[in-house]
């Protein structure tokens, strides 16, 4: 049994650090490669498109913890060798970006037909009309969706534990293993993890009617 509150908190704080590492890298790597991905979705180059649609395909369609177990173990068998920090934030980054992807294709999809026709006629290439043209304004319906995948992120690094990485929820396993408290630790778990979601869910409200209002 704990003799101090701290011996059940102390994990979990170490635990909560590698949590929110892992969502903001994960999350950010995602949304840099969902960029490039929703990138060759829209691209007029046929083979583009259809590598874009091919990452997008499998990756939405495979189980994150599947391609955890498959990185963790499938890449030292290869000669590829990496924490399993490093390795499990790859894994989220590669499998999120599809996920991200397809809110940016979508709201892509938002903006007038028009506008890029307009960009062309004013002689941007396909990239100048899309960094300047298109994005600014699809970002207007890409808030919410995108803070929805933030907070996917955020609630699949407790997929870790099952590899072995000690971020919250697999703190929260050790203090239920050792000092026999899994009521005590899995509620501190749980009252974070609906800390972050609501966080998030506030801060991309804000972030929206910003957006509106400048609309």
């Amino acid at each position: 049994m704990p003799t101090g509150l701290h011996e059940t908190l102390g994990p979990l704080g170490h635990g909560l650090q590698l949590t929110l590492a892992m969502t903001a890298i994960a999350f950010t790597g995602a949304l840099v490669l969902g960029v490039l991905l929703a990138v060759c979705r829209i691209s007029p180059v046929p083979p583009l498109r259809a590598l874009g649609t091919a990452y997008v395909t499998v990756f939405r369609n495979i189980p994150l913890l599947v391609l955890l177990v498959l990185f963790v173990f499938g890449l030292p068998d290869v000669g590829l060798l990496f924490s399993l920090f490093a390795t499990v934030t790859l894994t989220m980054t590669l499998y999120w970006a599809a996920f991200v992807c397809e809110v940016l294709r979508a709201g892509i999809r938002t903006v007038p037909l028009g506008q890029a026709e307009a960009a062309r006629a004013l002689g941007l290439t396909a990239g100048q009309s899309i960094r300047h043209i298109i994005l600014p304004q699809a970002l207007r319906s890409m808030v919410q969706p995108l803070a929805n995948v933030f907070i996917a992120v955020a609630l699949s690094t407790s997929l870790a534990a099952a590899v072995g990485v000690a971020e919250m929820t697999g703190q929260a396993q050790f203090v239920t293993l050792k000092y026999d408290q899994p009521l005590t630790s899995f509620a501190a778990t749980t009252v974070v993890y609906v800390l972050i979601t609501m966080t998030s869910g506030l801060i991309a409200g804000r972030i929206e009617r910003k957006v509106a209002i400048r609309r």
